[in-house]
């Protein structure tokens, strides 16, 4: 990923901005500017939201082989959250034994390390998940 786009990505990837329809209260993650739903009505309209990070894992995969950039991490959980304000992300599960992880349990955001840039040594932060306990 450009450095440029990441910057631009801040406020989803630091802060799980995303944005609701103030017609229906539909809220998205990541934002869109028109609501599914309402459609020409929500057109410029759409309102920035903070998510709050806590949700529950809808469903969930454990990674045994991952891209090279991961492969040091293996294995690990990737899974569907629920958000608290309705919609579905998917986030890295952190901080517990794999075996720990099941469906429907509680969990938080956390500000994490997603990767980074090869030999420029710039380092990509952003969300990922522990369970509440």
């Amino acid at each position: 990923m450009a450095v440029p786009r990441f910057w631009r990505e801040i406020p989803q990837r630091y802060n799980l901005e995303g944005t609701e329809c103030p017609k229906c209260g539909k809220k998205y993650f990541p934002p869109k500017s028109v609501c599914d739903s309402c459609r020409r009505e929500s057109i410029g309209k759409m309102k920035k939201v903070k998510m709050s990070g806590k949700g529950k894992i809808y469903t969930y995969t454990v990674i045994h082989v991952g891209s090279s950039m991961f492969q040091l991490q293996t294995p690990y959980v990737m899974a569907i959250i629920e958000l608290d304000e309705g919609p579905r992300i998917t986030g890295q599960i952190v901080d517990c034994e794999i075996n720990d992880v099941k469906i429907g349990m509680r969990v938080e955001s956390v500000f994490r390390k997603i990767g980074e840039e090869s030999k420029s040594g710039v380092i990509y932060y952003g969300y990922k998940f522990r369970l509440i306990k």
